[in-house]
């Protein structure tokens, strides 16, 4: 920067050096005759110095301490940055880590659950097995006992029945004894015929 303000200087000295000479063969301005050169010449010297003190001494070393301090801040923030990534990272790793537990505890959880309901299903199971073969084992015995039952109930109904058929038929009672053998040689046959069946 310092270099560019000198170029730009002499260009600008260079440039006023040309125009006074113009303006000699012209009879132009009279800051360009070269009687006033000399003094012109000390002033730009001093100007030039002052500024240049001024530049040097109080202006950029505010702009290069800022330029540090910044340089400093930037630094330090990337620190801080770099150190949240290897947090965070260390942090991501860890939550990773507790959702896996967590569904591995999960998925034991589970298991166990359905072990114990599948369990508990098959006692239910079997003790629905055992009240149903119960209940099918009561209805089988009460058939048996009703079937057993069923050839004197019907031996005494078809007896009453008959009996009460032949004295309104004929009008005279009939021997109890023969009606009965009568009745008890029909319901033979019927079991005959219900065991060949």
């Amino acid at each position: 920067m310092f270099k560019k303000i000198i170029f730009y200087k002499f260009f600008f000295f260079f440039g006023l050096f040309g125009l006074a000479q113009s303006a000699e063969e012209t009879g132009g301005m009279p800051q360009l005759n070269p009687e006033f050169w000399v003094s012109q010449i000390v002033w730009l010297v001093i100007t030039f110095l002052c500024l240049y003190i001024i530049l040097s001494k109080v202006i950029l070393p505010k702009i290069s301490d800022n330029l540090e301090s910044r340089r400093s801040q930037i630094l330090e923030n990337i620190e801080i940055a770099e150190k949240q990534r290897e947090e965070s990272e260390n942090k991501l790793k860890e939550f990773e880590k507790i959702i896996i537990e967590s569904k591995l505890e999960a998925k034991n959880i589970f298991n166990d659950a359905r072990q114990k309901i599948i369990a508990e299903i098959d006692k239910k199971r079997v003790s629905l097995e055992q009240e149903i073969e119960n209940a099918i084992k009561s209805t089988e015995e009460e058939i048996i006992e009703l079937k057993n039952s069923s050839d004197e109930k019907v031996t005494k109904i078809a007896f009453d029945t008959s009996s009460d058929l032949i004295k309104q038929l004929i009008g005279v009672e009939i021997n109890n004894d023969s009606i009965l053998s009568v009745v008890k040689g029909l319901s033979n046959k019927n079991k005959e015929n219900t065991n060949v069946i």
